[in-house]
């Protein structure tokens, strides 16, 4: 078992750090009153919906249920044990702690999906020592060298070289004990008819894919001389860890460098990440596919504006149009950075440099209408009638869509000036695309949505919700309430599961500051729950008066239930023709009845 990390330990580096700059690295949040709201990174959602309290220093998404405080966060995110999110927030505090390395502290992720990462890892570090440090791995290192990635490059992105053996991999792999079958599962080696295994990747540059929690789940290799029948790229093929419709090459690099800058930068592919890294570092890529639904979500939770770098041909053109379009639908502020025809990012930074790319490409790039407006103009015989038509139909209805008064008439004056037709009648066309609108009146949603609530809660749920909400606030008020609830429980299993861990933890010395009694429970759940009645708005101090008409409503719902059940029996006995019975209860029930109106007048 892994050595428990001290309490006092885990209180100051929770005190000590500030939830809402931590989830800030894999969210973007904006303030809303007294709490920050983004887009939940647990579920996919377009509102949202993920609130983080720095007050009581806890998040929860109204969505999915989400919650709990700044440790199950990096839990839950992240995929790492109690003791790794401990020491990881340990670390970037001033506090000076010890950490001892867990034996064997188990896994949040199941064992043949740590097996494969495990394995993963292995082959990354000999691909990139057989790169770096070996005469096999020369050739391929002078290539990079000489497509003008330097070491430092190479170095942070693992990049590697797999010899052309057929075993080289699967053979170590065998040696370290690996299942060959997980191997085989995880993209790494290929089973051949006789049961044997050989190696998936030869004699190919590796690049190796991290996911977004920054683990390598995958790679791609390139090879450096053209070879008959062989792929240029060899990707790993999906499987749970290696989902190309999700992953973004860089993304968990660039996470930092994208929020500072307050954009992105998409790249076609992962070479331009690393060839730009230098003075782009908000880079990302997909790899080899057109971008999803799941890609934009990713790099939606960290900023709204992205500027698309495609290279400079005429399919890299299509695909920026493409995914401007994609990425404009999802509410994002798009811009495109305009290359020479036939250059590629690559080649723009071997032949003018990092700076002037960043500078001349990168910060110059077109809005979206701007760049529409130069697509739609391409390709295009401006000096024929039929050209020029071709460019207003097109460019019209692109205009109409626009917000602005002011953008309207900047793009039909360059469509005047680009066409040779005058400016009144261009304005006039352009009135047929607009929509027609109704007489009523325009309702503006809210920035954030609140909660969705199913049903109005009865008396009696109210009352346990805020008693435990109350409970959680301090440990002062949680023994008030203990001692009102006598021998009441909470009628909500959840809540009554939710009470019974907070009295022993108090019992163990805990302190109920917030955020402290979350990572005491341990069911995700219970922490679910219970995160959602923090987040309940409570009156700064709770009166005595309050706490009892509370505790009045569960003795209410609790009477309530006997007398439902004196009823049920009531029926039987009278079902039954059982006249003495059925007397006695009735009066019982009378009796119940006149107790709870004297109780409750």
């Amino acid at each position: 078992m892994p050595e428990r990390i001290p309490e006092e330990v885990v209180d100051q580096i929770r005190l000590n750090t500030d939830i809402v700059d931590v989830v800030s690295e894999y969210v973007q949040l904006k303030k809303q009153g007294r709490n920050y709201f983004g887009l939940c990174p647990f579920h996919g959602e377009n509102s949202p919906s993920f609130s983080v309290s720095p007050e009581k220093q806890i998040f929860h998404c109204f969505g999915c249920g989400a919650g709990g405080n700044v440790f199950t966060f990096l839990m839950d995110h992240n995929g790492m044990s109690f003791h790794e999110a401990v020491q990881s927030l340990g670390e970037k505090t001033d506090l000076q702690f010890e950490f001892s390395a867990p034996e064997a502290e188990p896994s949040p992720v199941n064992s043949n999906e740590k097996n494969q990462l495990e394995g993963i890892s292995l082959l990354e570090k000999l691909f990139h020592h057989l790169l770096m440090n070996t005469e096999e791995g020369h050739e391929a290192l002078e290539y990079l060298l000489d497509r003008g990635f330097n070491e430092s490059q190479l170095n942070q992105y693992k990049v590697g070289w797999a010899l052309p053996g057929w075993e080289t991999a699967s053979k170590l792999l065998e040696k370290k004990g690996f299942d060959l079958s997980l191997m085989e599962e995880a993209g790494l080696v290929i089973k051949r008819d006789d049961g044997t295994y050989f190696d998936r990747f030869r004699n190919r540059v590796m690049f190796p894919i991290e996911d977004a929690k920054g683990r390598t789940v995958g790679f791609s290799g390139r090879i450096i001389t053209p070879e008959k029948n062989e792929p240029k790229y060899l990707n790993s093929p999906e499987s749970p860890l290696f989902q190309k419709n999700s992953l973004l090459f860089n993304f968990h690099k660039a996470r930092g460098s994208i929020r500072k800058e307050k954009f992105a930068v998409l790249f076609e592919g992962f070479a331009d990440v690393i060839a730009a890294s230098e003075t782009v570092s908000n880079g990302v890529a997909t790899m080899g596919t057109s971008l999803t639904k799941q890609h934009i979500q990713q790099i939606k939770r960290l900023t709204d504006t992205v500027v698309i770098c495609y290279d400079g041909d005429n399919a890299g053109t299509e695909a920026a149009f493409k995914a401007a379009g994609d990425l404009s639908a999802n509410g994002m502020t798009v811009k495109v950075a305009r290359l020479p025809s036939g250059l590629d990012p690559d080649d723009y930074i071997q032949k003018f440099g990092g700076i002037k790319f960043r500078e001349e490409v990168i910060q110059h790039a077109l809005s979206l209408m701007a760049f529409k407006m130069w697509y739609l103009r391409s390709g295009k015989n401006l000096q024929t009638e039929d050209g020029r038509l071709a460019y207003i139909n097109a460019a019209l209805p692109e205009i109409s869509g626009l917000g602005s008064a002011v953008e309207k008439e900047l793009y039909v004056k360059q469509l005047s000036d680009d066409t040779g037709v005058s400016f009144s009648s261009l304005e006039e066309q352009l009135k047929t695309y607009m929509p027609v609108k109704e007489n009523n009146p325009v309702i503006e949603e809210p920035v954030i949505p609140l909660p969705k609530k199913t049903s109005i809660l009865k008396a009696y749920q109210r009352a346990e919700r805020y008693l435990l909400a109350y409970m959680m606030t301090g440990n002062d008020t949680a023994y008030s309430v203990q001692d009102l609830m006598e021998d009441l429980t909470f009628p909500t299993d959840d809540y009554q599961a939710i009470y019974t861990y907070l009295l022993a933890y108090m019992e163990q010395g805990g302190s109920l500051e917030p955020g402290a009694f979350l990572e005491y429970l341990p069911d995700r759940h219970l922490r679910s729950v219970a995160t959602e009645l923090t987040m309940l708005e409570l009156n700064a101090e709770v009166t005595k008066a309050e706490l009892a008409d509370y505790i009045n409503e569960l003795n209410k719902f609790r009477q309530l239930n006997v007398i439902r059940h004196k009823e049920a029996e009531l029926k039987q006995a009278e079902q039954m023709n059982d006249i003495k019975t059925a007397t006695a209860l009735g009066m019982e029930i009378f009796q119940l009845w006149k107790a709870l109106k004297g109780q409750h007048r």
